[in-house]
């Protein structure tokens, strides 16, 4: 009797090494794989706006720091005596405004080095849920527990999430040719959206991906063994 499921690998076509340099960008997978990389000291560096679940926020980071559009006083809101960043999530943060834009912005330089000279990178999408923030019309990254009732919530399209993919892979492509990519769905399930809705979500990003990677002929890697 057969008491495990084997799933037959392949090696990769161009492999990880201590040669190389990792970028990794997304969910709260994207820490755990990163872990292990710093653990075996393989030069790695991850999620420089921590925790980004869904597409456009990778999109947006990636872009914001490629063109050097910094951010300004006025992109950051105080909530509680702390000032945040929609674009960000929670843990990254200050009491004091100045030093939360020049936080950013340092983040921002070091995702274009980290761009630029990356031999893999790593994206890993959690969701394919987003929120519109209604009083400016922008996808936040995080809501940092604004009251709901200031969003707008939205399921991403297959083609809204593979259109994202593109341009995100464009503009890592056009800073670096040579960076291979590694898509990952993430397996922590989403269930404050509803057991139905994370599996819409989920289906939505599987769907994209291999969409996107058949014209670009990028790694796929779909995840989706339960979560330790």
């Amino acid at each position: 009797m057969e008491l495990q499921t084997k799933v037959p690998l392949k090696p990769a076509d161009h492999p990880i090494d201590y040669q190389g340099k990792v970028l990794l960008l997304g969910s709260c997978f994207v820490e755990n794989m990163g872990d292990k990389l710093e653990y075996f000291q393989f030069p790695q560096y991850q999620n420089p706006f921590g925790v980004l679940f869904q597409p456009l926020a990778l999109e947006n980071l990636v872009k914001r720091a490629l063109e050097g559009t910094y951010y300004h006083p006025d992109e950051v809101f105080c909530q509680e005596g702390i000032w945040r960043c929609f674009d960000a999530h929670s843990e990254v943060r200050s009491d004091d405004q100045k030093t939360l834009v020049e936080l950013l912005n340092q983040r921002l330089r070091l995702t274009r080095q980290w761009v630029e000279s990356a031999s893999h990178i790593i994206l890993t999408l959690g969701t394919a849920w987003v929120y519109e923030h209604i009083a400016s019309q922008k996808i936040v990254a995080n809501c940092h527990k604004v009251p709901q009732k200031e969003f707008n919530k939205k399921l991403l399209s297959v083609d809204a999430i593979q259109s994202s993919l593109e341009n995100l892979a464009n503009l890592i492509g056009n800073a670096n040719p040579k960076a291979k990519f590694i898509f990952t769905i993430s397996p922590v399930r989403h269930l404050k959206d509803g057991f139905v809705e994370n599996q819409q979500s989920k289906a939505h990003l599987i769907t994209a991906c291999p969409l996107y990677t058949s014209d670009a002929a990028a790694v796929l890697t779909a995840h989706t063994t339960r979560p330790p």
